[in-house]
């Protein structure tokens, strides 16, 4: 590829990448027909004495994507030094390209923006890194907060709709046996590789994997730690927006009813443009069980998508017009 090739690609990629994101944003809101609704309640709450409120859940939308960039900069310790605010940019761009594709699998791709040119590749198998350690504590949180609802919570006038105890059980036990051969496979990630590197089709691609196999322990439990720090925000995210929206429920079951949504969330596919549908149905059903304040529940579960989804993805197509394909070493060399 020519010098002035790289060029012109270092000046187009960025604002083209920014017109992709932008318009699939636009068209995804247009989509939305609970957004525009969420928004007036937010804007409502935040004129009715919960302007402090509110601005704390925007300011904890902020420490969990800074969490997560501090995750992100572990993932590529051995490979390059990656700065905070690199790894932050990274992250945003990564949700913005995540918005408009599947189950957001783009997102590892718009974090590998920022990196080197030789290490982009490598970067997006580094990321599963830290999809793993926030699958795993989404399932174990999720398995401990059903275990609370089940003892705890439900009862002869409340129960989940077409799931009995005895299912209700199974799913536990499913998840419990899941999530324990889940970390293993985490936690014993480098010998995996090594022996995945010997099977001959796997050999070829060796270049683009063998960077897992540099994790430590000490890596690995600090990315996990990161991992349930990121939930804990997500809790109180979500009890922040109930007491907003006046959702009268106790604070403890408010977080096994978020625990449980976020399993259900995780477990089932969907595309961006369904994500808000699925997270108003859910909610209302889980919490739908102890208010009948419907409104309110499909104001809270729109607004932490707002939040902690759509204006991270804006921010993060603001961030990608920087973004250079080639380093200009790579242009001059």
């Amino acid at each position: 590829m020519t010098k002035r090739i790289r060029l012109l690609l270092n000046y187009v990629i960025g604002p083209v990448l920014f017109i992709w994101f932008s318009c699939s944003i636009y068209y995804k809101i247009q989509e939305q027909k609970d957004v525009l609704q969420s928004w007036q309640e937010i804007v409502k709450a935040a004129n009715t004495g919960n302007f402090w409120s509110l601005l704390l859940v925007v300011l904890l939308m902020l420490a969990n994507w800074g969490i997560e960039a501090r995750k992100w900069q572990i993932q590529t310790t051995n490979m390059e030094n990656l700065s905070f605010m690199a790894a932050f940019k990274a992250i945003f761009a990564g949700q913005a390209m995540g918005f408009s594709t599947f189950n957001r699998i783009g997102e590892p791709a718009g974090r590998a923006l920022f990196l080197k040119d030789g290490n982009r590749l490598r970067g997006v198998i580094l990321s599963f890194v830290g999809s793993m350690a926030q699958i795993i504590t989404t399932f174990v949180m999720g398995a401990l907060c059903l275990l609370y609802l089940r003892i705890y919570m439900l009862d002869s006038n409340h129960q989940l709709p077409g799931l009995s105890i005895f299912w209700l059980d199974s799913l536990i036990y499913i998840i419990v046996v899941g999530v324990s051969l889940f970390s293993l496979a985490y936690f014993r990630m480098p010998a995996l590789i090594e022996l995945l590197e010997r099977v001959p089709i796997v050999t070829k691609y060796r270049f683009f994997i063998e960077r897992l196999e540099a994790f430590s322990y000490s890596q690995l439990f600090r990315i996990l730690g990161y991992s349930f720090l990121r939930f804990f925000v997500f809790l109180l995210q979500y009890y922040l927006m109930s007491r907003i929206f006046d959702i009268p429920i106790f604070w403890l079951n408010v977080f096994a009813l978020v625990g449980v949504l976020l399993l259900v969330l995780a477990i089932v596919p969907t595309i961006t443009l369904a994500e808000l549908g699925l997270r108003g149905q859910v909610s209302l059903i889980l919490f739908g069980l102890f208010t009948s304040n419907s409104l309110g529940i499909i104001a809270m579960a729109a607004s932490i998508w707002i939040i902690n989804l759509l204006l991270p993805a804006i921010i993060g197509t603001i961030f990608v017009l920087g973004v250079k394909i080639f380093k200009s070493k790579s242009i001059t060399g």
